[in-house]
């Protein structure tokens, strides 16, 4: 019996690094969680992991490119965010390494199913290329934001009424990520909010971006004050008077058509500048705090709102992030885990085979 327990999941492991992919924040609450296949639920799933680059604006938006956005979560399954406090969803470069597909069977410490890899922080190093996560230790990786609408319809949403509302530095690294909800989140409507996730790579290979789509409620609310309308971030590492104040929107990047940021030049690292969910736009770390409407606004939004309904949040473990570090290396690749399992791979379809 071991040996066909260790057997079967040295097949989930081997069938799902077939794909060298990125990363994805996983939960039952996401577009594309099974797949893009109709009727079918596939727990090697990675259609939600491939990136976005040089797309028209149908494409890119809520990952439209492989009809991720077509897909939405089964029903009655939300991304729960307590107002107060934090949630969790699994990065992971394919569903097969979280603790969602095959009884938790391929999730690690790692978002590729392995353990963390044991590196210098805040030094120059090589790019970590498999699994791609396009960084170089986790000092480096870039910051990753979720943010939400108060539409019920994703047909609706616009840049203009999704919100970044909290900002993990440090990420995508380890499979359990843990986010910070801002206290004053009002009640979504009675069907729940749209929430999407974002992540800008720094470096590392292709300059793309990501951005995912989930069914997403707030739990726990006592505010009735709105998110104000979000405005586009911009560059602000040297000089923090030009950070966007307020509400801010995602950031949309290198694609044809469609970006709200352009940049150039170099960083105070000395490295061509990419924008990402963290102080370089102004993105403080943890639940971003300014997002609601402020003055006679408020009070007006206040006085004519319902009172919330949601239920009492449920509390989740927090995860500690080190300081942002904002130098990155440009060029390299690393040895990594990923190569002896893909030789124990190698060795286990031989012995298949004879």
């Amino acid at each position: 019996m071991q040996l066909a327990n260790a057997f079967f999941v040295l097949t989930i492991a081997c069938s799902a690094r077939q794909v060298r992919a990125h990363v994805a924040a996983w939960h039952k609450g996401m577009y594309c969680f099974n797949g893009t296949q109709p009727g079918f639920v596939n727990q090697n799933a990675n259609e939600a992991v491939q990136p976005l680059f040089n797309l028209t604006r149908d494409e890119w938006w809520f990952h439209h490119k492989n009809n991720c956005d077509q897909f939405p979560p089964a029903p009655g399954d939300f991304l729960e965010l307590p107002a107060g406090g934090t949630f969790t969803v699994e990065h992971a470069v394919n569903r097969a390494y979280t603790s969602l597909s095959y009884n938790g069977a391929g999730a690690n410490e790692f978002l590729d199913g392995q353990p963390l890899p044991k590196l210098a922080e805040n030094v120059e190093l090589p790019c970590i290329s498999s699994p791609n996560i396009h960084t170089q230790n986790e000092s480096m990786a870039a910051g990753t934001a979720f943010a939400i609408s108060y539409q019920s319809d994703i047909t609706k949403v616009t840049e203009e009424n999704l919100v970044v509302f909290t900002v993990l530095y440090n990420t995508p690294w380890r499979r359990i990520a843990t986010y910070s909800v801002p206290a004053s989140m009002p009640a979504c409507p009675a069907e729940g909010c749209i929430c999407a996730w974002g992540w800008v790579p720094n470096g590392c290979g292709e300059p793309n971006m990501y951005m995912l789509p989930y069914r997403c409620r707030v739990t726990g609310a006592t505010s009735t004050i709105p998110l104000a309308p979000a405005k586009p971030a911009g560059w602000c590492e040297d000089d923090f008077s030009k950070c966007t104040p307020g509400a801010k929107q995602m950031i949309y990047w290198n694609q044809f058509e469609g970006n709200n940021i352009e940049v150039s030049g170099l960083d105070l690292s000395g490295h061509v500048r990419s924008p990402a969910y963290n102080v370089k736009l102004g993105f403080p770390n943890g639940a971003q705090n300014d997002i609601f409407l402020t003055g006679a606004a408020a009070s007006s939004a206040a006085s004519s709102a319902p009172r919330p309904t949601s239920t009492t949040p449920t509390s989740t473990p927090t995860s500690s992030s080190r300081p942002q570090d904002n130098s990155a290396s440009r060029a390299g690749q690393l040895s990594h885990p990923a190569l002896h399992y893909a030789t124990l791979c190698f060795i286990f379809i031989t012995l298949r085979l004879l």
